[in-house]
This record gives structure tokens, C-alpha cells and sequence, in this order.
């Protein structure tokens, strides 16, 4: 199984992610975590110029293109891979991202980003995504305490664009999409979705 983890920063995504480690391990089911924009010794490299606050900001046409090379480099080198050895991979971030972060928050034209998330994919899709969804202002609150990143820093109205975008894709694609409430505990959250697994028929 391929699942990916969206929603905006400090939804709880590292935690939700460590709790299904837990239960994939509990399991005896091998499996793969990674994260975009990362994953790879060159996507990490990438990571930095995108969230940095220092030295020349890329435009946002610039940062689209930015995350779908690492894209392409991490499908190509990490996810395929490990889906080819039968292991499950467990995603911090996916395409959904430059949807909503580039279409919804940046404004680029939806077609374009669809493209370039098809070409640097090869077309692959996650068999789930779980979006864990929480108020532009909760989660600016939950990440007061730590050193804000480039988009982190960015206006409100940017974040409720991401938002919105993020209900808008996984609405359309309800099958594909589990929809969670980010201010539930972490021991909700992981139960939620351990729940959904079973019902799937994957645990």
C-alpha cells in the first residue's frame, strides 16, 4: 500500500505517521517511511532551497518546478522501489501538496500543476490519502513554540486558500481520501485510521 499524510503545518502529520509505524510494525508489515519535499540525499537538498528564509526566494512558478524534480527523483529512487519489494510506503506529503500549496495558496493554473504532478509521478497515485484537516488559526497556534519556515510564514489567507484547497481535492475523490479531524488526540487519530485500514481489508 502507498499512503500519503496532507494537511497544513502542524496538523499532527509526524505524529499520525509514528502511530501507523507502530501498527504496520505490530503487524510483522514491512514498510517505508519518507517525506516531500525530501526523501532523497538530492530532494533534501531541495527541501532547503524551498523553506529556507535567507538568499533569493524562488518565484512561484520557480517553486513549482523545485518540488515536482524532487518529486520525480523520489518516485524514481524511494517510493517505486520499495513498492516493487512488496513493502508498504508511508508518505509525509505527495502531489496533493503543489495542489494545494501552488494552485490554492500561489493561484498557478490547475491544469499545468496536474501535468507536472503526472510527468514527475509517472502517473502513480497513493492508494489513500489521509488529509488531517484543523483551523488556519489552531495551527498557528500549535507552531508558535517553534522556528517558522519560508510558507509558514506566510499571510492567513494564504493557509485558508491551502485549506480549502485540500477539502476541495478530497471531496472530489472521496474514495481515494479519509478526511480527518486534526483536533482530535493522537490516540483518536491513529484508532480512526487504523479503523479505516481494517475496513479496507488492509490490516
Amino acid at each position: 500500500m502507498f499512503i500519503v499524510f496532507e494537511g497544513l503545518d502542524g496538523t499532527g502529520k509526524s505524529t499520525l505517521i509514528k502511530g501507523l509505524q507502530k501498527e504496520l510494525s505490530a503487524h510483522k508489515i514491512d514498510h517505508v517511511v519518507s517525506r516531500e519535499p525530501g526523501g532523497t540525499a538530492l530532494g533534501e537538498e531541495i527541501r532547503q532551497i524551498l523553506i529556507r528564509c535567507q538568499g533569493e526566494i524562488p518565484s512561484p512558478r520557480t517553486e513549482l518546478l523545485l518540488y515536482e524534480a524532487g518529486r520525480a527523483q523520489h518516485v524514481d529512487h524511494v517510493i517505486q522501489p520499495a513498492l516493487k519489494k512488496n513493502q508498504w510506503v508511508v508518505c509525509d506529503r505527495y502531489d496533493a501538496s503543489s495542489i494545494a500549496f501552488q494552485c490554492g495558496g500561489r493561484g498557478l493554473n490547475f491544469d499545468e500543476v496536474e501535468w507536472l504532478n503526472r510527468f514527475a509521478t509517472a502517473g502513480l497515485k497513493p492508494d489513500l490519502y489521509v488529509l488531517l484537516d484543523l483551523t488556519v488559526e489552531e495551527s498557528i497556534k500549535r507552531r508558535e513554540h517553534r522556528e517558522a519556515d519560508r510558507f509558514e510564514k506566510e499571510a492567513d489567507d494564504f493557509h485558508q486558500r491551502v485549506r480549502d484547497s485540500y477539502l476541495q481535492i478530497a471531496k472530489k475523490d472521496s474514495k481515494r481520501w479519509l478526511i480527518l479531524n486534526a483536533s482530535l488526540s493522537p490516540a483518536e487519530l491513529v484508532q480512526a485510521l487504523i479503523e479505516e485500514l481494517k475496513k479496507r481489508k488492509w490490516l
